[in-house]
């Protein structure tokens, strides 16, 4: 036996079919292609994901990984270590703040943040307290309380 006689089996390979050729091929004149158009062209497919020029879906939805938050809440952040000027037994809350001129600006309402130490006891009302200041707060022999968010 040679490498020349290893040929497929009589049948199992089909012929190619012979486009364009006359009428009597089978597959004469538009080759089963139709009539006309970008898809009957030689070389006339388009590309994957090509839309016929519209913007197409991969560029019209967000990229990399996280899509962006559309009404993002905006807080006016504190840290624990700001508050432990305060005389001990204090109300906090943002207003009280402002007019003790440790906050300057409002941006929304209050958060606490858990930097810093805090030795004295203090009654906060806040919207939203981190972890690390909630136990800071409560450590120093204060309250935390939340209070709904306002919108503003």
């Amino acid at each position: 036996m040679r490498l020349n006689d290893a040929l497929p089996k009589e049948g199992s390979k089909k012929r190619r079919r012979r486009l364009g050729r006359g009428v009597s091929a089978g597959q004469g004149a538009s080759a089963g292609k139709g009539m006309r158009g970008q898809k009957a062209r030689s070389g006339g497919s388009t590309r994957p994901g090509f839309e016929g020029g519209q913007q197409p879906l991969y560029r019209r939805i967000p990229k990399l990984k996280h899509f962006t938050v559309i009404n993002p809440r905006q807080y006016t952040t504190i840290n624990v270590s700001k508050l432990a000027s305060l005389p001990a037994n204090t109300e906090v809350t943002l207003d009280s703040l402002m007019e003790a001129g440790i906050i300057t600006a409002n941006n929304g309402p209050l958060k606490l943040l858990g930097d810093g130490e805090l030795s004295t006891p203090l009654r906060v009302t806040a919207a939203a307290f981190t972890a690390g200041a909630r136990s800071k707060i409560e450590a120093a022999g204060g309250t935390c309380e939340v209070v709904e968010k306002t919108r503003g």
